[in-house]
């Protein structure tokens, strides 16, 4: 098992990037919250979003204003990091049956659904609220990007409250809580306009 995780931690740390921190982190977050996480969860965990580091044609672009649960982008994200992940799996031989569970829990690593899908969902988030928090508030400094203060309050809301699992919940908690105190900071010192609004300020339960 770990002679394939350890083939993905160096493709991963050798094509993604700035995603670098936070995918290994979900390997580590799932290992916390479930020590017997199988193989196929914690190589879904590694690799959910392989598809940002191959940029093509085909990739799915995130429109702030339609919401951070926008399903069309979510579905595009999650089927076209499977398919990646599906290839990468394949070029090292991994067993078919091994492959149709990572390439699943992928494909619904954004939404859940069952439990094994649930585990790698609350790794993601908490990943997430730990480590991808500051880039989406740097993006509010740029008026293109279109990530408002409201936009990205809704994304780290969003991050958040799809978790199921009570534990991994509980542990979201004040990494959320400080995402939000963070965001309303950030809004106060690029003084955008309107400026934080009360939906803004960090709260334990949404």
């Amino acid at each position: 098992m770990e002679s394939l995780l350890a083939c993905a931690r160096s493709w991963v740390k050798e094509h993604a990037g700035s995603q670098v921190p936070h995918l290994l982190r979900t390997e580590e977050w799932l290992r916390q919250i479930n020590p017997a996480a199988s193989e196929a969860m914690l190589l879904a965990a590694l690799t959910h979003d392989m598809e940002r580091a191959f940029p093509g044609p085909d990739s799915p672009k995130q429109d702030p204003s339609r919401g951070a649960d926008d399903p069309l982008y979510l579905q595009e994200h999650s089927e076209r990091s499977a398919r990646i992940v599906g290839d990468f799996l394949r070029e090292h031989q991994a067993p078919a049956n091994l492959i149709e569970e990572v390439m699943a829990l992928i494909r619904v690593h954004e939404i859940g659904g069952w439990p094994e899908a649930d585990w790698v969902q609350a790794a993601d988030s908490l990943s997430f609220l730990e480590v991808n928090v500051q880039p989406f508030l740097d993006m509010m400094s740029s008026t293109r990007a279109g990530w408002t203060p409201e936009a990205v309050h809704a994304k780290f809301s969003w991050m958040y409250s799809r978790i199921r699992l009570p534990e991994a919940r509980q542990l979201a908690t004040p990494l959320y809580q400080h995402a939000l105190e963070k965001l309303r900071l950030q809004a106060e010192r690029l003084k955008l306009p309107g400026g934080p609004r009360p939906s803004l300020q960090a709260q334990g339960q949404e």
